[in-house]
């Protein structure tokens, strides 16, 4: 069965770093991304950053361009992202999602399924 699991998050300061991780097993890697999303409350749920299994495409939503960076290993079929320079309005619940499509821009697909969601929180 197709699942993905975070890990990370948590309680950061402002200009501090976070790591997430997902590790994703039993999908297939035609035309699959990973994607970040984020939900803060009373907001939609936006997709930040995706990369794509085949060709380590990647796509960075304008808010997060410079800061986050997305990075993959094969060996553990885990997708990482790295948060650094977290502002206040970086908090929210993250979730890792896998979806078919074939291109990363704008985090847009046929979502096969969610991460769990983790917290992240920024403040002093």
């Amino acid at each position: 069965q197709a699942r993905l699991v975070e890990s990370g998050g948590g309680l950061a300061q402002p200009g501090g770093s976070l790591r997430l991780s997902c590790a994703a097993s039993g999908f297939s890697l035609d035309y699959l991304i990973i994607g970040w999303f984020r939900q803060a409350p009373g907001k939609e749920r936006e997709g930040i950053s995706c990369i794509s299994v085949t060709d380590d495409s990647t796509y960075y939503t304008d808010s997060v361009k410079g800061r986050f960076a997305l990075s993959r290993d094969n060996a553990e079929n885990a997708v990482y992202l790295q948060m650094n320079s977290l502002k206040s309005e970086d908090s929210a619940v993250y979730y890792c999602a896998a979806l078919r499509s074939t291109h990363v821009a704008g985090c847009v697909g046929t979502i096969e399924a969610w991460g769990q969601g983790t917290r992240v929180t920024v403040s002093s």
